[in-house]
């Protein structure tokens, strides 16, 4: 009894310092983009580069101590990579929100904090009014912050865990709902193919949007934040102020819709395997709901509203795509559309786009599965004796997999209805209420009415609601059970 004890406890030890060791290359890391941050202040001569240096410093020391204090580590639990992951995403916020903190004249705390939870998680919500005079240097940073976490840190993570003799496999797997198969034989070597596939699409973007008529320094951060999927734009208006330059959209929809895509995949297709993402179920999926709705709307806009079509095709388009990718931008206030689009926008808050891609919400191959398993229910009505094979994706699909996908269903929407409860006690109407909830959870970025809809933003919310808001942002980036696995006394025994 003792000696299991003792093993315990080495095995605590063992997990906490293995901890503070990757804490420590997180921010190390950290430290690193801070610096680049700085070197974008002082060429545009903004005097805020001091903060950045600060607080660069400041992070790289904390996060060689905790290198240091963790140097003799070894090995963790898979169970332990639960918390390992929610620490990681808790440390990237809340040292990230140190420069806005320092440079943003006004900012409190809780906006700083926000501003970098809805930044790491891809939710694209912002705090932040006079985006088109704010400093080069924050902008940048809120991109950068966007771009790390889209896929940048999962890669980060997947590449460095190894190499502490922890399955990158499994962290990946804890953090994001990829269902495809290991493609390579090891995980360091999906990492750098998927790091590799998603610096390609991030270099093909601001080429393309510089020769479409963004500056540089615009292509490079809308760049970043559009595979992301993260939203963020640098001007109070989003992309409504390229609204001359109906190119931006068009190739903006393309490449959002290639970061919504699974990354695996696009590394299968660059090794010969060139109908990969058309075999997937749901990047077809993806692809018909799109179009669909794109064409819908654009009608709609057409016999309502008395638009030209193809400027209604291109901006029902361009936000469809924003909204279902959970990227967030805005070409303009689509809840001025009429009554249909305004629902149609809600519905799409909460779809989100493939598994295994920078996107959020709650995923379509989670929605398919879960339409497999009502139509076998009504099956088994007219036949209760049958025995029905289901697959997917070629594979095939087991009862126990349908239950899980039922019960995050539930989790999804029941997590929705609690923080939408939580921002009611802060004093908000239903409709901020209920669909800033949703867009939290499924990292979307706008919500709908006049308050946080797409010609809004979330500067006016009480201090209560953007916290109970991060809260909702980071269960939605972290899939819910990540986080709330954490809060179950059975997690903690050993």
């Amino acid at each position: 009894m003792a000696a299991t004890m003792l093993l315990g406890a080495a095995a605590k030890s063992s997990s906490r310092y293995l901890m503070y060791r990757v804490l420590g290359h997180l921010l190390l890391m950290l430290s690193v983009v801070k610096l680049v941050a700085m070197t974008v202040s002082i060429l545009y001569n903004e005097s805020s580069f001091w903060m950045f240096l600060g607080s660069g410093c400041f992070t790289a020391a904390l996060g060689y101590t905790l290198m240091y204090k963790g140097r003799d580590a070894k090995d963790i639990k898979h169970r332990q990579l639960f918390l390992l992951t929610s620490l990681s995403w808790l440390t990237l916020c809340v040292f990230s929100a140190i420069p806005l903190w320092l440079i943003v004249p006004n900012c409190t705390l809780t906006d700083a904090v926000f501003e970098t939870v809805s930044a790491v998680t891809t939710t694209g919500s912002t705090v932040f009014a006079g985006l088109d005079n704010m400093p080069k240097g924050v902008l940048f940073w809120r991109a950068v912050l966007n771009w790390m976490g889209g896929i940048g840190i999962i890669v980060m993570a997947i590449a460095i865990l190894p190499a502490l003799k922890i399955g990158g496999m499994r962290l990946f797997k804890t953090e994001n709902s990829d269902t495809s198969d290991k493609i390579l034989p090891r995980s360091s070597r999906l990492s750098s193919a998927i790091g590799f596939v998603y610096l390609i699409l991030t270099l093909c973007t601001m080429i393309t949007y510089y020769l479409a008529g963004m500056t540089g320094f615009d292509a490079v951060t809308h760049a970043m934040t559009t595979v992301a999927t993260g939203g963020f734009a640098n001007y109070d208006s989003s992309f409504g102020i390229y609204k001359e330059s109906p190119q931006i959209f068009w190739f903006s929809s393309f490449f959002m819709m290639l970061a919504a895509m699974p990354f695996v995949l696009f590394v299968s297709f660059a090794k010969g395997d060139k109908s990969s993402l058309w075999r997937d179920p749901q990047v077809r999926a993806f692809v018909v709901i799109v179009v669909f709705c794109s064409l819908l709307l654009t009608v709609y806009q057409v016999v309502h509203n008395d638009r030209a079509v193809f400027d209604a095709l291109t901006h029902s388009l361009f936000n469809v795509v924003s909204i279902i990718t959970t990227c967030g931008y805005a070409s303009e206030d689509y809840t001025l559309w009429g009554n249909m689009a305004i629902m149609l926008f809600f519905y799409l808050t909460f779809a989100g786009a493939c598994s295994g891609s920078t996107s959020g919400g709650l995923k379509i191959f989670r929605i398919q599965l879960a339409a497999m398993l009502l139509i076998k229910q009504l099956k088994l009505l007219v036949h209760p004796k049958a025995v029905w094979s289901q697959s997917y994706g070629g594979k095939k699909v087991d009862d126990q997999l349908l239950g899980n996908v039922l019960a995050f269903c539930f989790i999804y929407f029941a997590t929705i209805a609690f923080i939408a409860m939580a921002l009611s006690f802060c004093e908000l109407d239903l409709v901020t209420a209920v669909t800033g909830a949703a867009t939290a959870v499924a990292n979307v970025g706008p919500g709908l009415g006049s308050i946080i809809g797409p010609a809004g933003n979330f500067s006016t919310l009480p201090d209560a609601a953007k916290w109970w808001l991060c809260l909702g942002m980071l269960m939605g980036r972290l899939e819910i059970l990540t986080l709330l696995i954490l809060f179950t006394p059975s997690y903690w025994r050993y």
